[in-house]
């Protein structure tokens, strides 16, 4: 009994990167000081995450909005190794999924939780919302099912460069397991940012941006597919 009572507590923080792995909108950034705040309050994560997710924190508040949201598409909604609906993974279209959905949605139910309209349950942040509202435990237990799939994630995420790979890093960490750290990539200068390089014909190689460049469950946000959920 003592083990299981020294899991620390991490209902801030699930609750913190199921936001991250959200939709970028301009609803999600207004908040991001705040989920900023959250994470180093409970210290649920060791300091070298927390430095890896106010990276990622000030990525999404450093850049336009638009290319944000079009990095967030390019990533989670074009390919199936970073999907984050957690049965891509595992049942891929087979018939398996369907039922394994709708054993999930009862989970949810059966804790007094509802999923909104166009809902889908295996969403990781909706998977993260709901394994924030129990107890450490069984929390823990929860993400650790789940840890092959943030483990092949996580690879994919870097494999791509992409600082989002800090958020699976860091449920690995609270599901038990251990994750590599993710470097942090440094900010250019703005003299660099505006330095021009050799070109030929007159056309300059930067400034073009390229379009692969690098929620509690309360929450139902704007129509969009596969978003949290609601009590």
């Amino acid at each position: 009994m003592a083990l299981f009572n020294s899991i620390p507590k991490a209902t801030k923080s699930l609750r913190v990167l199921a936001r991250l792995l959200g939709y970028p909108d301009a609803e999600l950034r207004g908040h991001l000081a705040d989920m900023r705040g959250a994470l180093h309050e409970e210290k649920a994560l060791p300091p070298q995450r927390l430095a890896e997710l106010d990276a990622l924190i000030d990525t999404l508040v450093r850049k336009e909005a638009l290319e944000v949201e079009a990095d967030y598409v390019e990533l989670f909604d074009r390919g199936r190794a970073t999907s984050l609906h957690l049965f891509e993974h595992v049942h891929g279209d087979s018939r398996d999924r369907g039922p394994a959905m709708i054993d999930l949605a009862q989970t949810y139910e059966k804790a007094g939780m509802y999923l909104a309209e166009g809902e889908m349950p295996d969403f990781l942040p909706v998977v993260l919302e709901f394994t924030s509202t129990q107890p450490p435990r069984e929390s823990r237990e929860f993400l650790a099912e789940m840890a092959h799939i943030f483990n092949a994630i996580f690879a994919a995420l870097q494999q791509r460069g992409s600082a989002y790979a800090c958020v699976l890093g860091a449920l690995l960490e609270l599901a038990g397991e251990k994750a590599s750290p993710v470097e942090i990539a440094a900010e250019e200068s703005i003299d660099a940012v505006w330095q021009e390089p050799v070109v030929f014909d007159g056309c300059s190689s930067k400034g073009q941006a390229r379009p692969d460049q690098p929620q509690p469950i309360h929450i139902v946000r704007k129509p969009r597919p596969s978003q949290g959920a609601q009590a």
